[in-house]
């Protein structure tokens, strides 16, 4: 692989670049190699904006970000300074009552994130504090608690008929609008800077990085501590996705590193 082509690399934050107590320690160096080689490193993440904003500042990246699983960019006008914005998905305020509609037709209430308690988001997310707040500025979609894996399908078909889709991420599912997900935001991002032809080496470790994973030129699987998630298995299995050396931060690192080695 040559440095001569223009590469971005896009990744998923918790479970990937991140572990679950939200350590990335182990992938800064490699971070610092990549700004060192010129290729941004841009979040891709089911967080929100808020927190992705005080992600970038602590360990100083200044690339375009996309959030809350493709529900919206968010990049830095390099003249202006000023924060600019791509909306790709419905609003928070519209897709809200869509999970009660939801709820009802499934015959029992998803419960949201918005909804829980500090404490039981504390218990299911770990978040303390002002990152429990950061982690509640919803805007582009609404995170719920899991439902029985059984229901999956019967859910993916009322959220369809609603103008929606679910995703499933390690802690919780995803109400978003139809269309919005991970590699929608990517081809976007691309038309948008004016560069259809950069290559991507996507990263996740879930179903919600499903579609960023189909659309990049490397696809790398970081696994958990049990293996892979099952949903990104068969493109292991096809030869279509890598798997990650170990889980988190150290297998993001040490991907990324083997990649880049064969850079010329």
């Amino acid at each position: 692989m040559s440095t001569k082509k223009k590469w971005w690399v896009v990744t998923d934050i918790d479970g990937t670049l991140m572990d679950h107590n939200y350590d990335l320690s182990p992938a800064l160096p490699t971070i610092q190699c990549l700004q060192n080689m010129g290729i941004p490193v841009i979040p891709c993440t089911s967080k929100t904006a808020t927190e992705v904003r005080s992600l970038r500042d602590q360990i100083g990246l200044n690339d375009p970000y996309i959030v809350e699983n493709g529900g919206a960019i968010y990049g830095t006008d390099s003249s202006s300074k000023e924060e600019w914005q791509i909306v790709l998905g419905k609003r928070f305020e519209d897709l809200r009552p869509i999970l009660d509609q939801i709820s009802q037709e499934i015959g029992y209430q998803l419960k949201a994130l918005n909804d829980l308690s500090v404490e039981e988001i504390e218990s299911l997310t770990g978040l303390t504090g002002v990152s429990i707040s950061r982690a509640l500025e919803r805007e582009w979609s609404v995170p719920f608690l899991n439902p029985p894996s059984s229901d999956r399908e019967r859910l993916l078909e009322i959220a369809s008929n609603l103008d929606t889709t679910i995703y499933k991420g390690n802690r919780m599912s995803h109400l978003l609008g139809k269309g919005s997900h991970k590699g929608k935001a990517v081809i976007e991002l691309k038309k948008f800077l004016g560069l259809p032809d950069v290559n991507i080496i996507g990263l996740g470790d879930s179903h919600n990085d499903l579609p960023l994973l189909e659309v990049a030129d490397h696809s790398i699987v970081i696994p958990g501590h049990d293996g892979p998630n099952q949903f990104l298995i068969d493109g292991i299995q096809k030869g279509h996705f890598i798997l990650a050396p170990a889980p988190h931060a150290e297998g993001w690192a040490g991907a990324i590193r083997n990649l880049i080695s064969n850079f010329d």
